[in-house]
C-alpha cells in the first residue's frame, strides 16, 4: 500500500493548482494549452484553479479541491481501495499523450490495462501519490466515465447503491472535501465486514469441527463396543481351539508311533525284498553270461568252419585259375600245341606261370618307369593294392581330400579297364567324422580301415589274405608298409610309378 504523503504547498501557501481542463476524446488536454504543474503560481495570488479553453475556473470546485488537497491520511491507504486506484489508473493511462506521463510510467504505456494493473501496481501508486497533476488528469478521465458519483462526492453525498470502494477510489483521485475521512472509513468498514467474515467463518468451523467431533466420539464409542464383543467370541473361540489342539497333539503322538511302528516293518520288507532282488539279478546274469559264452562258442565254432572251407576253396579256385591262365597265356605266346614239346620247353627260364614279382622286370628299367607297372600288371591273375592317401598326397595334396579320392578312383578305374587287373584302392577311416558316401568305380575295390586301424595294417592283411603263389603289387612309398608286403611275398612300388602310369594316356 501507499502511504498518503501531504502535498507540498506553493511559494505562498497556496495548493497547487489542479488542472481542471476535460481531456479531448483521445484523453490529451487541447492543442496549445498546458496544465499547470504542481507548485506553480498562478499570477499575482490569484486562484490557482487556472481557465481552461478560454471558460472561467470553476469556483465552487477549486475550493473543494483545495480543500481536499490539504487533507492526508492517518494510516496507510486500504489494500481494496488501492486496488481500485490501480486499476482505474491503469485504464485511464493508455489515454493519455506519452509527453503528459511521468518518467517513471513511460515504460508501460504500451501494455495492456490488465498488464499494467499487474506489473505497473507499485510505480502507478507511487505516481499518484507524489503526481499531483498526474492524479488531476486520472481524476479528469474518471470524471468522464463517471460523471454521477464524482459529481456527488463533490457536491458532499456518497450515493447510497455505489460500491464503497469504487465511492473510496473515486474520493481519493478527485480529494473532495472529506475524502481522507471517507477513505478511512470505508478501510475501517473493509476491516470490519473482513473481521466479521472471518469471525463467521471461524464460528462455522468451530461448529463443524463439533460435530466432526461429536461424530468421531460416537463412532469410537461404537468401535470399542464392537471390539470388546468381538474380543469376548476371540476369546471364547480360542479357547475351543486349545481344547481341539490339546486332543490333536494326543491323536498325532499315537499316530507317530503308529507310523514308527509300520516304518520300522517296512524298513524291514524293503531290505528284505532288496537282498532278494540283487541275488535274482546276481543268477539272471550269470545265467545271462553263460548264455552268451555259449552262444558265442556256438557261432565261432559255426564261423570257424565255414570261414576255414570258403578261404580253402577260395585259394585252391586262385591257384587253379592262375596255373591254367599261365598256361594258357605261355601257349599263346609259345604258338606250340598242347601236346608237342618244343626245343624251347627245355630251355632253363623262369616260366611265365609260376614267375614271381621279383622274377619279373629285371631289363634295367627305373624304378618310376611306368613300363615297369605295364609288366607287372601283364601278369595273369596280379592283384594290384594301392595306399590311397600315400598316393594323392603325393601326386596332388593341396586338394580336398573328397576330390583327391575322386581323381584317383578314376584313373584306377581306367587301369583296370585296360590291364584286367583286381585293383583293390585302400583309405584310412579311423579318423572319418562321418560315413564316406561313394559309388566306387567299376572295376576298382575301394575299403577304408577301420576305427582304431591304419590303411597299412589293412594293407599288410589283404596281402596276407592271398593265397601262396599268387603275384600281388602294392603301390606305397611308406618304407614300412614296402618292407612288410616284401616279407609276404608281394612286389611293393613307389607311388610315384602309379602316378607316372596314370599321367599317361
Amino acid at each position: 500500500m501507499v502511504d498518503a504523503a501531504k502535498e507540498p504547498a506553493g511559494p505562498q501557501g497556496r495548493q497547487p493548482a489542479v488542472d481542471a481542463q476535460a481531456p479531448d476524446a483521445a484523453g490529451a488536454a487541447p492543442s496549445g494549452t498546458d496544465a499547470p504543474a504542481a507548485g506553480e503560481e498562478s499570477g499575482g495570488g490569484d486562484d490557482p484553479a487556472a481557465a481552461v479553453d478560454g471558460r472561467a475556473p470553476r469556483t465552487a470546485d477549486a475550493g473543494a479541491g483545495a480543500a481536499g488537497s490539504a487533507e492526508t491520511l492517518d494510516r496507510p491507504l486500504p489494500e481494496g481501495v488501492r486496488r481500485r486506484v490501480v486499476g482505474l489508473a491503469s485504464d485511464a493511462l493508455g489515454g493519455l499523450p506519452l509527453g503528459e506521463l511521468p518518467q517513471s510510467l513511460r515504460q508501460y504505456a504500451k501494455f495492456t490495462p490488465a498488464r499494467r494493473a499487474k506489473y505497473a501496481a507499485t510505480a502507478l501508486a507511487a505516481a499518484l501519490e507524489a503526481e499531483p497533476a498526474f492524479r488531476s488528469r486520472i481524476a479528469e478521465r474518471l470524471r468522464l466515465g463517471q460523471p454521477d458519483l464524482v459529481k456527488a462526492l463533490e457536491s458532499g453525498t456518497v450515493p447510497g447503491a455505489a460500491d464503497p470502494m469504487d465511492v473510496a477510489a473515486a474520493a481519493y483521485l478527485v480529494r473532495s472535501a472529506g475524502w481522507s475521512r471517507l477513505v478511512a472509513a470505508v478501510g475501517e468498514e473493509a476491516e470490519r465486514a473482513g473481521a466479521e467474515g472471518a469471525a463467521a467463518e471461524a464460528a462455522r468451523l468451530v461448529e463443524k469441527l463439533q460435530a466432526e467431533l461429536a461424530e468421531l466420539r460416537a463412532a469410537a464409542r461404537s468401535d470399542l463396543e464392537r471390539q470388546r464383543a468381538e474380543s469376548e467370541d476371540v476369546r471364547r473361540e480360542a479357547d475351543s481351539l486349545r481344547r481341539r489342539l490339546r486332543s490333536l497333539e494326543s491323536d498325532t503322538r499315537r499316530a507317530q508311533a503308529e507310523t514308527r511302528k509300520v516304518t520300522g516293518e517296512l524298513e524291514a520288507l524293503r531290505a528284505q525284498a532288496a537282498a532278494e532282488r540283487s541275488a535274482a539279478e546276481t543268477e539272471a546274469r550269470r545265467l545271462r553270461h553263460r548264455i552268451t559264452e555259449l552262444e558265442n562258442a556256438a557261432e565261432q565254432g559255426r564261423r570257424s568252419a565255414r570261414e576255414g572251407r570258403s578261404v580253402e576253396d577260395m585259394r585252391l579256385r586262385l591257384l587253379l585259375d592262375t596255373v591254367l591262365q599261365s598256361a594258357q597265356g605261355l601257349q599263346r605266346e609259345l604258338a606250340l600245341p598242347v601236346s608237342q614239346i618244343r626245343p624251347a620247353d627245355l630251355v632253363e627260364a623262369v616260366v611265365p606261370g609260376a614267375a614271381s614279382p621279383h622274377d619279373v622286370a629285371r631289363r634295367g628299367l627305373a624304378e618310376d618307369d611306368p613300363a615297369l607297372l605295364d609288366q607287372l600288371l601283364a601278369i595273369p591273375q596280379v592283384h594290384l593294392v594301392v595306399d590311397g592317401y600315400n598316393v594323392t598326397k603325393t601326386g596332388y595334396p593341396t586338394l580336398p581330400l573328397e576330390q583327391q579320392r575322386i581323381r584317383l578312383l578314376g584313373g584306377l578305374a581306367m587301369l583296370a579297364q585296360r590291364t584286367q587287373a583286381e585293383v583293390t584302392c585302400v583309405f584310412d577311416g579311423q579318423d572319418l567324422d562321418v560315413p564316406v558316401i561313394m559309388a566306387p568305380p567299376r572295376g576298382v575295390r575301394v575299403r577304408f580301415s577301420r576305427t582304431g586301424e591304419t590303411a597299412d595294417e589293412l594293407i599288410r592283411r589283404l596281402v596276407r589274405a592271398e593265397p601262396q603263389g599268387r603275384p600281388v603289387v602294392v603301390v606305397s612309398t611308406d618304407r614300412e608298409v614296402a618292407e612288410g608286403v616284401r616279407k609276404a611275398g608281394a612286389r611293393p612300388v613307389a607311388s610315384v610309378l602309379l602316378l607316372n602310369r596314370l599321367a599317361r594316356p
